[in-house]
């Protein structure tokens, strides 16, 4: 257990201080910014397709930094051969991809967290569809604020001890964001103590929940993938898996009772439209618990044979 903590712990760290770790959060946190303006042009709800661009965006983000934070984890090392001194401790090889796993996931969650944060402000400020709506100041302050105080305290950190920028940036990001979001779900439009009007559903958080179990799929895979591959594979066959996962129902459902093809990439390929609640979003609908378990149960039953797949592929990989 203790090696498994360390390996996920360091995994953790490492995937933290990626460049590119901080470039896909930052680049998802300036789409959420603007989402509210994107949004303003229809001939509906506006604020139906700003929960619609958000929940796209918080899934790209995870993905991708599911796909790049595995793929720096395993392939990285695998190619640098510093793996021989991991190995050599010894660190039985399930152990090695279960703690990168682990660790991997610890990543995605954070930056999926930050983003959640995010889209949840982006859904209380809403789309201003005519002259005569108001700014949410409560939501553009606490925004400003976050982001303000983030930016002086890692330039403090890191010209006195020396910190990351970036990645004591996310860590810092993540915790003011949590201030400020128990700040907006006591506070009203109007900076009043009135939480029955905060602006905050269910149903935006229920939708992240279920994103963030569709990216640990995507990280499960990825990690299987690269105990194998390089970089450039790992991120293609996620990519064509994602495409492939959103689109099961239509390439392999309406066919699985007759053909047999159909009932085998039904149960391989994970079926990512599962956890995309947009029919729930502009039908109006909820959210009901039940089907945010039986999803959970399925992201654990296929996680758990993704990850037994990637030992048993790591298990005879040479590696000197």
């Amino acid at each position: 257990m203790l090696k498994l903590l360390t390996i996920a712990r360091n995994t953790f760290v490492e995937t933290l201080r990626q460049p590119v770790y901080a470039v896909i959060i930052g680049a998802a946190l300036l789409l959420f910014l603007l989402s509210p303006s994107l949004s303003m042009y229809t001939m509906d709800d506006d604020n139906k397709l700003l929960r619609e661009i958000g929940l796209s965006t918080l899934f790209l983000t995870s993905l991708f930094v599911a796909i790049f934070s595995a793929s720096g984890a395993v392939a990285v090392e695998l190619e640098n051969k510093t793996i021989l001194t991991l190995l050599a401790k010894p660190v039985q090889r399930p152990i090695f991809v279960l703690a990168k796993f682990l660790g991997v996931v610890g990543a995605v969650a954070v930056a999926h967290y930050i983003c959640t944060i995010a889209l949840l402000m982006a859904i209380r400020h809403g789309v201003l569809s005519t002259a005569s709506d108001a700014r949410d100041w409560t939501v553009i302050g606490s925004a400003g604020a976050v982001l303000g105080l983030t930016v002086l305290l890692c330039a403090f950190f890191n010209y006195t001890y020396d910190w990351r920028f970036s990645s004591t940036a996310v860590i810092v990001a993540a915790i003011l964001g949590t201030f400020a979001l128990v700040f907006l779900v006591f506070i009203d439009p109007h900076w009043k103590f009135h939480p029955a009007e905060n602006g905050i559903h269910a149903l935006d958080v229920y939708g992240s929940i279920l994103l963030f179990l569709a990216a640990v799929i995507i990280a499960a895979l990825a990690v299987a993938i690269s105990t194998r591959f390089n970089m450039v594979v790992t991120l293609s066959a996620c990519i064509g898996l994602f495409l492939l996962g959103l689109t099961s129902d239509y390439i392999f459902g309406r066919f699985a009772a007759t053909a047999l093809w159909a009932r085998i990439g039904r149960s391989l390929v994970p079926n990512l439209q599962v956890f995309w609640i947009s029919d729930a979003i502009y039908e109006g609908s909820a959210v009901p618990l039940k089907y945010m378990l039986v999803s959970g149960m399925y992201t654990a039953c296929y996680t758990v044979a993704i990850l037994a797949l990637a030992m048993a592929l790591f298990q005879r990989r040479q590696v000197g």
